[in-house]
C-alpha cells in the first residue's frame, strides 16, 4: 500500500489538478517546480503552492507528507494552519458588520469591551485595531515577559481579555504610530461576538460558507479540528512533530487548504462569484478609510516589491508557515502553505514572482555597497555601541587586534578592513559596514548586504563621570503583568538581570546612564542621578512597560 501511495503522489505532482490554463512554458514550469520543492527532501513534510492569474488557476504544486506516521501525502485539500494570514478574514468579518451598519470604523472599542483601559481617555477605534495603530501591547510578548512559552498552554480568547484587562497603559497614544500587535485582531474577534451574539468561530464559518471555502475555519478548540491536517514538523537532526493545543483565534489559528486559498484569490480577482458584496471585497483590499498609515490595511500589508506595487501577508506559528502575495495591477496572486520548519515560503513565493515577472535578483534593486570611500576612521573610533531609533544594536569590539561585530542573539562576526572607512565580514565580504559622521557630528555605521536595503545606526556616546553603577541594583515590579525583576551590577557596565521565580538569568549591558540592554529587551531608566526608581521596558511589540522599585 505504501508503494502505491508513493506512486499516486508522484503522479499527482507530475500533472496539474483541477482546470488549469497554463501560460507557462515547460521550462518555466520546471523552474517553478524546482522553487516549490527546494526544501522538500525525500521522506519529508512539504508544501502546497499555487498561482492565480486573471481569475484562473495557472499553476499548482503539492509535495511532501502531511503525516509522517501514517505516510499520508499533502494534497490540495490538506488543511494547514495559515496563522496570521487569517487576519484578512477577521477584517472581512468586520467589514461585513460595517456594511450592515452594526458597527463603525470610528467606534471606540470600549463601546463593546467596556472593561479594558478604563483610564485611557484617548479614543481607541476599531480602525486602530485593524491597522495596528491602537498602541495595545501584544499578548505574546506579555506572556514571554511573564516567562510563559505560549504554545505550551491552551490559552483562550478569554485569557487574552483577562490579561489585557490588567493593562493600564498603551505602547503609545492611539493613531500616532503603527506597531503590529496580535492583540488587535483578537479584540476584533471579541467585538464580532459582542455584536452578533455568536461565537467568532460560528460567525466566520457562515462567512466561509458564503465564500464557498468549506475547508477553512478558525479554531477555538484544538480537540475538534477537522482533518485531513498537515502536521507541523521541525528538524533538529530528525523530523519531530508536536501536539497543537492552542485555542486562541482571530489573530490566527485558522486552518485552510490550498484549494480554498486559491478560491479566495479567484474571488478577489472577480472571476468567481460568492455571496459577499463585491464592494466589501474591493474595500478589503484597500487601506482603511481615515488612516495616515500606508503600509497596513484590512489584515494586509502594502509595499513595493522590485518596483511592483503589491499586497502581502506572512503567517507563521511553529513549523506551519504561509505566504500570500498579490500584484493587483498584474492580476496575479501567489499562495504558499508549508508544514516544515525547513521551508521559507516568504522567500520561495517571491522567487516565483521573480520568475513570473522575469525580475532580476535582489542586488539589482538594492544599494548593496557604499558608493564611495570616505575619510579614514581608526579602529579605536569604530569601537563602541551603535543603535537605531528602535534600539536595534551593533557592538564593535577589538580583541587580539581583530575587530568583531556583536549582535544580540547572533554569533560574533569577525571583520576586516576593506577601505579607509569600510569593513566587511571576513567570511562573507558582501556584508559591509561603512563608518562616517552624520550632520550632528555623531559617528554612524551603515550596514549593507545583498538581501536588504542599507540601514544606519548611531554611536552611543555617554558621560560616565561620577556615575554610580551600583545605584541600579535592586528589585523592580510591574503590576500589569505581576513580573518582578532583580538587577545586580557585576562589573564593566554589565549587570545580572533575573525575573524573580525564574531559574534563568541574563546579562545586561548598560550602554548609557539611562539605557540597559538585556537580551531583546531595552530598559529605559527614568533618572540618571541618584537611585533610579522606575525603568520602562520595551521589546518588539511591547513598549514602556513600567517597573517600579520595591526597595
Amino acid at each position: 500500500m505504501r508503494i502505491l501511495a508513493i506512486m499516486v503522489f508522484v503522479m499527482s505532482n507530475a500533472v496539474s489538478f483541477g482546470q488549469i490554463l497554463n501560460p507557462f512554458t515547460p521550462s518555466q514550469i520546471k523552474q517553478l517546480d524546482s522553487i516549490a520543492i527546494q526544501d522538500v527532501p525525500k521522506g519529508a513534510p512539504g508544501i502546497a503552492t499555487g498561482i492565480v492569474s486573471n481569475g484562473k488557476i495557472v499553476y499548482q504544486k503539492v509535495a511532501g507528507f502531511a503525516n509522517l506516521t501514517d505516510s499520508s501525502l499533502i494534497t490540495k485539500d490538506t488543511r494547514f494552519n495559515i496563522a496570521s494570514n487569517g487576519k484578512q478574514f477577521t477584517a472581512l468579518a468586520i467589514l461585513v458588520l460595517i456594511d450592515q451598519k452594526k458597527i463603525s470604523l470610528r467606534d471606540d472599542i470600549r463601546k463593546y469591551l467596556p472593561s479594558i483601559y478604563p483610564k485611557i481617555n484617548s479614543k481607541i477605534t476599531i480602525e486602530n485595531l485593524l491597522n495596528h495603530t491602537s498602541g495595545i501591547r501584544d499578548v505574546y510578548d506579555l506572556w514571554s515577559l511573564q516567562g510563559l512559552t505560549w504554545w505550551e498552554h491552551s490559552f483562550s480568547n478569554n485569557d487574552v481579555l483577562e490579561l489585557i484587562g490588567k493593562q493600564q497603559e498603551l505602547n503609545f497614544p492611539p493613531s500616532t504610530k503603527h506597531l503590529y500587535s496580535n492583540t488587535n485582531y483578537i479584540l476584533l474577534s471579541a467585538i464580532v461576538e459582542k455584536v452578533t451574539g455568536k461565537s467568532f468561530v460560528s460567525y466566520t464559518n457562515d462567512l466561509f460558507r458564503n465564500l464557498n471555502m468549506p475547508n477553512t475555519s478558525f479554531e477555538d478548540d484544538h480537540t475538534k479540528i477537522r482533518g485531513p491536517i498537515a502536521k507541523a514538523y521541525f528538524n533538529f537532526g530528525s523530523w519531530t512533530t508536536y501536539d497543537w493545543i492552542w485555542n486562541i483565534c482571530g489573530d490566527g489559528n485558522i486552518f485552510s487548504t490550498l484549494a480554498d486559498q486559491l478560491q479566495w484569490e479567484q474571488i478577489l480577482q472577480g472571476k468567481v462569484k460568492c455571496k459577499i458584496k463585491s464592494q466589501i471585497l474591493e474595500k478589503s483590499q484597500q487601506l482603511t478609510d481615515n488612516s495616515t498609515i500606508k503600509n497596513y490595511g484590512y489584515g494586509l500589508e502594502f509595499g513595493i516589491y522590485k518596483g511592483l506595487s503589491y499586497q502581502f501577508h506572512e503567517g507563521a506559528t511553529g513549523a506551519w508557515k504561509a505566504t500570500v502575495i498579490r500584484f493587483p495591477t498584474k492580476h496575479i496572486s501567489i499562495v504558499t502553505l508549508t508544514n516544515t520548519g525547513k521551508a521559507t515560503p516568504n522567500t520561495q513565493t517571491r522567487q516565483m514572482a521573480d520568475l513570473v515577472f522575469n525580475l532580476k535578483n535582489n542586488a539589482s534593486y538594492l544599494v548593496t555597497k557604499p558608493t564611495k570611500i570616505g575619510s579614514f576612521v581608526s579602529d579605536q573610533n569604530m569601537v563602541g555601541t551603535y543603535l537605531t531609533d528602535n534600539n536595534f544594536t551593533f557592538q564593535f569590539e577589538k580583541r587580539d587586534s581583530i575587530l568583531y561585530l556583536k549582535r544580540i542573539g547572533r554569533n560574533d562576526v569577525q571583520l576586516e578592513r576593506e577601505a579607509d572607512n569600510i569593513l566587511h565580514q571576513t567570511y562573507d565580504p558582501d556584508f559591509k559596514q561603512e563608518f562616517k559622521k552624520n550632520g550632528k557630528g555623531e559617528m554612524t555605521v551603515t550596514a549593507y548586504y545583498t538581501s536588504h536595503s542599507p540601514y544606519t545606526l548611531t554611536k552611543a556616546i555617554s558621560d560616565w563621570k561620577d556615575y554610580n553603577y551600583q545605584s541600579l541594583n535592586g528589585r523592580f515590579t510591574n503590576s500589569e503583568t505581576n513580573v518582578t525583576i532583580d538587577i545586580k551590577f557585576v562589573g564593566d557596565k554589565y549587570y545580572n538581570v533575573k525575573v524573580v521565580g525564574s531559574q534563568d538569568s541574563s546579562k545586561g549591558l548598560l550602554i548609557s546612564p539611562t539605557k540597559l540592554l538585556v537580551d531583546n529587551y531595552v530598559l529605559d531608566i527614568e533618572n540618571k542621578v541618584g537611585t533610579p526608581k522606575i525603568f520602562l521596558l520595551s521589546a518588539d511589540r511591547i513598549e514602556r512597560v513600567k517597573f517600579v522599585r520595591l526597595d
